[in-house]
């Protein structure tokens, strides 16, 4: 504000001068608010909580709070954690948004049978019980319900899906790769690595919501070892 500050008979009105810092006349006036001392005491041990809970939202962390004898409330404590930016880590909405329609494949399992393995690979992604989340993805055989490959990770961006795919890719090829409408298996990567192998793409259609449940149960063979 020491840039509006002016003595009087100034050249430049007021309004002028707001208008080029792109500031309001009104901010000139306000004196800020100072943190009270249960704020300056209670926001670190809110950013300690974070830190070590990640996935902590303001219910929980506001019941650790009071685990420890602070007399706090949620309406107190989350707007602390709204001013520091803080918000607990979990999966986000829409998380099978489809990329591009062009890129969604007809479904080909229905009335099909998996007569030998490497004929059928499934391919999903599922979440890992832990302090924050992580994200565990599964390419398996379903006939053989072998866990070809996997690849985990704190995010739900296309690389680890990718690298799983690729390290699959590379043991066997199989007749047809079967996935969801997630945005990760319907990305232009993914198409151009299974389709550059001659596999035929294969996406669950309406009423086929069970078909990656194979494939979360092939997860838990391999959850423990994460």
């Amino acid at each position: 504000m020491a840039l509006v500050e002016r003595d009087e008979g100034a050249d430049v009105p007021l309004r002028t001068l707001a208008h080029v810092l792109s500031l309001s006349r009104a901010s000139r006036f306000y004196r800020p608010r100072r943190s009270s001392a249960e704020e300056v005491a209670l926001k670190p041990r809110i950013d300690a909580l974070y830190t070590t809970f990640p996935s902590y939202g303001s219910r929980r962390s506001t019941a650790q709070l009071r685990r420890e004898g602070r007399a706090v409330k949620r309406t107190a404590a989350q707007p602390h954690r709204r001013e520091m930016g803080i918000a607990g880590i979990c999966p986000g909405p829409n998380p099978s948004r489809r990329v591009r329609r062009e890129h969604v494949y007809p479904y080909l399992l229905r009335g099909l049978t998996c007569r030998y393995p490497n004929y059928v690979w499934g391919i999903a992604v599922t979440s890992i019980p832990q302090r924050s989340w992580m994200y565990l993805v599964a390419v398996l055989d379903w006939r053989s319900q072998y866990v070809v490959s996997w690849e985990r990770d704190g995010t739900l961006q296309p690389p680890f899906v990718l690298r799983a795919a690729q390290r699959a890719l590379a043991q066997a090829t199989p007749v047809i790769w079967n996935s969801d409408y997630g945005s990760r298996f319907t990305s232009s990567h993914e198409r151009d690595l299974v389709l550059g192998v001659g596999v035929q793409n294969s996406m669950d259609g309406t009423g086929r919501a069970l078909d990656t449940v194979c494939v979360a149960s092939g997860d838990q063979s391999i959850i423990s070892h994460v």
